[in-house]
């Protein structure tokens, strides 16, 4: 039984001190972005926000001409991306990836005129966001932190298994008034139990958004086929016609799903793959929506309606996990309170390490004394 649980206190630590970091590094900077990206929408309202003016008009802005433009400063190479206002007096985003320029371009809404832009990591909210989301390391990042996610729970698994009383109901106390080293390690151990499933649905939910491959592993679990965009089917003929402007496409996908409000237009990067604007429909709870239109970039004929209820568990687990990784799922509380997982998460890994830190030294003075 000894020899058992000093596995898990090696394996325990183990995982800690060589991938705590990362989880200290993930908790700090996702408990500061609930609170920060509120906070830059109010002190910078010439990006997020529509002129006074323009708030209550009915008509948007066309566009057509903004993507005219847009490929005309950016190049055809540019993968761009509206994001529409979802509330009044929202502004208009044009968020771009070219080889020259990453960024986000803000517009009226109404007018179409540039507000300002901010380029990927530009601003204080844009760098931490990378940090917390890629660790500044693009697709290799979102790897690392899904792996680490993974280490979180065995970390939590070995922690429980530690803690675990031989006799119930065991010592639930946290002694503050004897010395700082205790009351860390009570602090660690009970911080741990208690709020541990919490932080796992953070870490894991977050990712599992960062790294796509989990959710083909949630479809092998769950049985479940992958629902994929539609292919163009074959029309030489359609080569020859005009394209359909991109605000008609708009409205063929906003008639092929009328209980819905659009939230994104992807510009599909060349006609030969469909076109997807994404949907929030009543009822979904991902606050900007995955239920999707395809359309063919070449005739506006719709390919396909998928709903995010209809698509396949791992596309439509991401409905859930994003509100739920940022607490929006459950408003103002539940974003309390996910900020509140990650410093405690922060605080065990700092906890534990300082912890380790002043036992190794004690070992190390307590054999210097022998010798």
């Amino acid at each position: 039984m000894t020899s058992l649980r000093s596995l898990w206190l090696r394996l325990h630590r183990w995982f800690a001190l060589s991938l705590g970091w990362i989880l200290i590094l993930a908790g700090l900077t996702g408990a500061v972005l609930i609170a920060a990206q509120p906070l830059d929408r109010w002190a910078h309202p010439e990006l997020f926000k529509a002129s006074a003016a323009t708030q209550t008009a009915t008509q948007a802005a066309a566009l057509a001409p903004i993507l005219e433009q847009a490929h005309q400063e950016f190049g055809g190479k540019a993968t761009l991306r509206f994001k529409l206002p979802q509330q009044a007096g929202d502004s208009l985003w044009l968020r771009v990836q070219s080889p020259s320029w990453r960024g986000t371009v803000y517009l009226n809404p109404v007018s179409g005129e540039e507000q300002g832009r901010r380029g990927e990591t530009e601003g204080f909210v844009n760098i931490l966001f990378k940090l917390h989301s890629t660790l500044l390391l693009e697709t290799d990042g979102k790897a690392i932190l899904a792996w680490t996610a993974l280490a979180y729970v065995l970390l939590l698994l070995s922690g429980v298994i530690l803690w675990w009383p031989k006799r119930w109901p065991g010592n639930w106390r946290i002694v503050l008034n004897k010395n700082l080293m205790r009351a860390l390690f009570d602090l660690h151990r009970m911080g741990g139990v208690v709020m541990g499933l919490l932080i796992a649905v953070s870490v894991v939910t977050g990712a599992y958004m960062a790294w796509r491959p989990l959710g083909d592993v949630l479809n092998a679990l769950s049985g479940s086929t992958a629902v994929k965009a539609p292919k163009l089917p074959a029309d030489p003929s359609a080569a020859a016609l005009a394209p359909p402007s991109l605000d008609a496409m708009l409205a063929s996908a906003r008639a092929a799903m009328p209980d819905g409000q659009a939230s994104f237009v992807q510009i599909a990067a060349n006609t030969k793959q469909a076109m997807r604007i994404r949907f929030r429909i009543p009822g979904e709870p991902h606050p900007n929506g995955i239920s999707s239109v395809w359309l063919d970039p070449r005739t506006g004929t719709v390919l396909a309606v998928q709903r995010w209820h209809e698509l396949d568990t791992g596309a439509a687990a991401v409905a859930i996990a994003y509100p739920l990784h940022t607490g929006e799922l459950g408003g103002v509380l539940l974003e309390i309170i996910t900020a509140l997982t990650g410093l405690v998460l922060a605080g065990l890994g700092l906890s534990g390490v300082w912890l380790w830190w002043q036992r190794r030294k004690a070992r190390t003075l307590a054999r210097s004394r022998l010798s």
